[in-house]
C-alpha cells in the first residue's frame, strides 16, 4: 500500500471523528460584527492547533480580536496557512432549515454557518497535518499558521498585526482561505483574489418622519437616494461612475488567452442562482472576462421609513444604502472613495453622506508559482482529475494585508463547492468534499517541498 492509500484509509476511517470536532467548532456562534464568541472560539482553535502538534501562540494589537500564529515540522521551504475563525451574521434567520449554529447533515450535506467559510477549511487543515504525520512521516516542509478572528468585517487590525510578527508569517508560498467545486464539480485553485470598498450611503429630510400627504412639499430623503444610486450604473450594467473604469487595468494577452482555455459551466452556474441569463445576456469569454477582471458596483441593502407588515402612510426622515465594491486591479478603496465623492457632488447631491466601512486591495500572483503547481498536483492526485485553476477568486479577502506585504505567492483551493451559501442561508459544505479536502490538502504538504506524488 503506498503512502496516500494509507493516508486515504486513516482519514476514511475518521469521518465520524473528523465531523465531530467540525460541528463543534461551527456551534460556536463567532459573530465578529456583533462582537460575538471571538475569544472563546479563539481559545479553541488555539487549543486544537496545539494538539495538531502547531507550536501556536494568541496575540493581538491595538485592542483587536486574538489572532492565531503557531508553527510546526521542518525543512528547506516554508508554507503559510491562512484562515479565519470568524464568521458571517447568520440573518435571516427564518430563511434556514435548521438553526445556523447547531450543525445538521442531511443527504450527504453539512449545514451550518460559518461550516464552508471558513472553519471547514481550517480544521481540515489541522486533520490534514494530523494525518500525514500518522501515515507518511514527519511534515517535509516547516508550515506556519495565521487565523485571524475579524476577516468578515474588514480584517482592520491584520496589517499592524503582520508588520509586528513578519518573521514569525515569512514563507515561500501560502495556502489561502477558501476554495471549491465549481458547478460542474470540478475542484478549482485561485491565485489571487478581488478587493473591496464598503460605504453607507445616507440621505436625510425632515428632523421627524411625517405624514405622506406632506410628499407635495416636504423633501423625501428616500428618493433623494434613490436618484443618487441611480447615478451609480445604468439600466445596462455598466459602472458610470466619473473615472472610476479608467482605473482598472485591461486583461493582457495571457490573460484573455487564459480565459480562453478555462472551463466555466454556464449552465450549472444560472441553475445554481435561480435566473435565466446573466447580466448583459453575457456568455463565453465576455462572460468570463466581465467575472473575474470587471470591478462591481453592488447596492447591498436598502432601508428607510417602515417596511413592516401592512401599510403605514410615512415620508421618512432618513433613507440609507450600504453598497460595496469589488476591486480589480488598479483599484484601490482609497480611488474609490475619492471617485465617489466627487462623482456625487457634480451631479449636485453633496448632501448625501458617505460613510466608509472596510476597505482592501485587490491580489494576483502566477498561476505558475510554487504554491499554484503544488496545489495542481495535490489536486490531481486527490481528486483524479485536473483542477481549473482561476486567476483570482471574485470575492475578497485580506490577501494584500498579508501576501502582498511580504512577497509570498498564494494558491487557494478548499472543501466548499458552487452551490455552499456563503454568507446566506443553509451555508453547506458536502461531506465527502470535506474529506476530499484533507485528502488534497495532504498531499499539497508532500508536494510543496517538492517531493514528488505517483
Amino acid at each position: 500500500m503506498t503512502a496516500f492509500a494509507r493516508f486515504d484509509e486513516h482519514v476514511r476511517a475518521r469521518v465520524a471523528e473528523y465531523l465531530d470536532e467540525l460541528k463543534a467548532l461551527v456551534r460556536q456562534p463567532t459573530v465578529s460584527a456583533q462582537k460575538i464568541g471571538i475569544e472563546e472560539t479563539a481559545r479553541i482553535v488555539l487549543d486544537r492547533a496545539r494538539r495538531a502538534g502547531v507550536a501556536a501562540d494568541m496575540a493581538r494589537v491595538d485592542g483587536g480580536p486574538p489572532t492565531i500564529v503557531g508553527e510546526t515540522g521542518s525543512g528547506e521551504r516554508t508554507l503559510l496557512v491562512y484562515n479565519h475563525y470568524d464568521v458571517q451574521p447568520p440573518d435571516p434567520l427564518d430563511e434556514w432549515s435548521t438553526p445556523p449554529f447547531e450543525p445538521t447533515e442531511r443527504d450527504g450535506y453539512l449545514f451550518g454557518r460559518g461550516v464552508s467559510d471558513n472553519k471547514g477549511n481550517l480544521m481540515a487543515r489541522l486533520q490534514g497535518i494530523e494525518a500525514y504525520r500518522a501515515t507518511v512521516g514527519e511534515l517535509p516542509l516547516r508550515v506556519r499558521v495565521l487565523y485571524e478572528g475579524e476577516e468578515e468585517i474588514g480584517s482592520e487590525h491584520l496589517a499592524a498585526f503582520v508588520e509586528r510578527h513578519a518573521e514569525r508569517l515569512r514563507a515561500d508560498g501560502c495556502i489561502w482561505e477558501a476554495g471549491y467545486k465549481d458547478a460542474a464539480g470540478r475542484p478549482t485553485i485561485s491565485c489571487g483574489l478581488k478587493g473591496i470598498a464598503y460605504f453607507e450611503l445616507r440621505a436625510r429630510g425632515a428632523k421627524k418622519d411625517a405624514h405622506s400627504s406632506l410628499g407635495t412639499i416636504v423633501p423625501n430623503p428616500a428618493w433623494r437616494l434613490v436618484w443618487a444610486l441611480a447615478t451609480l450604473k445604468n439600466e445596462r450594467d455598466e459602472i458610470t461612475i466619473d473615472g472610476f473604469m479608467d482605473e482598472v487595468r485591461k486583461p493582457s494577452a495571457a490573460d484573455l488567452a487564459l480565459l480562453e482555455r478555462l472551463p466555466f459551466d454556464e449552465a450549472g452556474t444560472l441553475r445554481i442562482h435561480g435566473v435565466e441569463r446573466f447580466v448583459r445576456g453575457l456568455s463565453g469569454v465576455e462572460l468570463k472576462k466581465k467575472h473575474f477582471f470587471e470591478p462591481t458596483c453592488t447596492i447591498c441593502g436598502v432601508v428607510s421609513g417602515y417596511t413592516g407588515p401592512g401599510s403605514k402612510t410615512v415620508l421618512p426622515a432618513f433613507a440609507s444604502a450600504k453598497v460595496d465594491f469589488r476591486l480589480v486591479p488598479e483599484l484601490t478603496p482609497e480611488k474609490v472613495a475619492r471617485l465617489l465623492r466627487a462623482h456625487l457632488d457634480r451631479r449636485g447631491f453633496s448632501d448625501v453622506e458617505i460613510a466608509p466601512s472596510h476597505g482592501e486591495p485587490p491580489s494576483r500572483w502566477p498561476v505558475d508559482s510554487i504554491a499554484a503547481r503544488a496545489a495542481v498536483a495535490a489536486c490531481r492526485s486527490a481528486y483524479g482529475t485536473d483542477p481549473v485553476v482561476y486567476p483570482l477568486m471574485v470575492g475578497s479577502g485580506p490577501m494584500g494585508q498579508v501576501c502582498d506585504r511580504l512577497g509570498i505567492p498564494v494558491a487557494g483551493f478548499g472543501s466548499g463547492h458552487a452551490a455552499s451559501a456563503n454568507h446566506a442561508p443553509n451555508e453547506n459544505i458536502a461531506i465527502a468534499d470535506y474529506l476530499d479536502h484533507i485528502r488534497a490538502f495532504g498531499r499539497f504538504l508532500h508536494a510543496f517541498p517538492g517531493r514528488p506524488l505517483d
